[in-house]
């Protein structure tokens, strides 16, 4: 398989890679959901800044957690008034080029790290709990990204992972990603059961082009940001297609509340860059019930807050709390949703 290994020219060829084009959303008269914006609450400690924000996600005591870009990827977190509590892995061999953190329902953090091509689990103190994939050996030289058609997907082994998840039974859900387009499912010990999708991308139902983002309802379902596919596919428990979502823009990434209602959050975000355009598509943030119902709509493109500057990943634990990290600004924004009591029509 080829990868994207540890070095100055590896990660030239990540932040290299060619811009996704975008597309705007066709459903129609959706509400607008008014909201107040929280920006830099986060305190880091002196001299300290954050880089990238491209990840974001709380724990069950509201502490925050920022895996972020910087000269190197680092892993913060923060009470829940914003007071810096501590950093995770530092120096840790699978941190190189974050994407995604998750904390699970007690309370251990995932990480998923693209340059690494490795998920891993920390206990609440930070201690690693579990690795599923493999860093590539630095012996092996760099090899710069594409470099060929990929080899036949391994069960253990990731391309450029995205995003990982877990149903009720702590089974483990990783969306890779970049250069393999499946989503994998282990047991809550790492033992590989089933995937779908495969090396190659696809455009019909249970393939994927580009999974960027992943999480699991409390009925088990999968939900998949199929982000070069402009849609969200819904998954079940083993991985077979339910349905697709393809009239809200770009899968760029998802967020499941808690229960014991649950909501789905869906993001099309304006892209890295902000070619010419996309500011006036792109940008928003739709909130549906589990069924599709889009509930409402919030957000826009800016580089000042409430604007977004590329809106990575959210945290929606709380539904009426929203946690965003942005790529482009280096930014934490806490947004807090105001009622809203109308339904738009399902998500199609």
């Amino acid at each position: 398989m080829k990868r994207i290994l540890t070095s100055s020219v590896a990660l030239a060829a990540l932040a290299a890679a060619p811009a996704f084009s975008q597309r705007k959303a066709t459903i129609e008269h959706v509400p607008s959901i008014e909201f107040s914006s929280v920006p830099n609450f986060l305190k880091p400690p002196p001299g300290e800044y954050l880089g990238e924000s491209v990840a974001v996600a709380t724990n069950s005591k509201g502490h925050i957690f920022v895996y972020h870009r910087s000269a190197h990827t680092r892993l913060f977190e923060f009470d829940k008034a914003g007071n810096f509590v501590k950093e995770i892995g530092s120096g840790y061999y699978g941190f190189e080029f974050a994407h995604s953190v998750r904390v699970d329902k007690d309370d251990n953090i995932w990480t998923v790290d693209e340059g690494t091509n490795m998920v891993t689990k920390f206990s609440p103190e930070g201690k690693v709990l579990m690795v599923l994939g493999r860093r590539p050996p630095a012996v092996q030289g760099a090899q710069p990204f594409p470099a060929g058609p990929n080899a036949p997907a391994q069960k253990y082994v990731f391309c450029r992972p995205t995003d990982v998840g877990w149903d009720p039974q702590g089974n483990i859900f990783v969306s890779d990603g970049y250069c393999n387009n499946r989503v994998v499912k282990y047991d809550k010990s790492g033992r590989f059961l089933a995937q779908a999708g495969s090396e190659k991308a696809g455009k019909a139902l249970g393939e994927f082009n580009l999974p960027h983002g992943l999480q699991v309802d409390g009925q088990g379902n999968v939900w998949v940001a199929d982000r070069s596919n402009f849609r969200y596919q819904v998954l079940d428990n083993n991985l077979k297609p339910l349905r697709e979502i393809t009239n809200l823009g770009v899968g760029w990434t998802v967020c499941i509340s808690s229960g014991p209602h649950q909501y789905a959050f869906l993001s099309n975000s304006n892209p890295n860059g902000n070619m010419p355009g996309t500011w006036d598509i792109t940008g928003e943030i739709y909130k549906a019930e589990l069924d599709g119902t889009v509930l409402g709509r919030f957000g826009h493109p800016g580089k000042l807050a409430p604007g977004f500057q590329v809106v990575h990943m959210m945290d929606c634990r709380n539904p009426n709390e929203i946690i965003t990290g942005e790529i482009e600004s280096w930014r934490v924004q806490k947004l807090i949703l105001h009622p809203t009591t109308a339904a738009a029509g399902a998500a199609q």
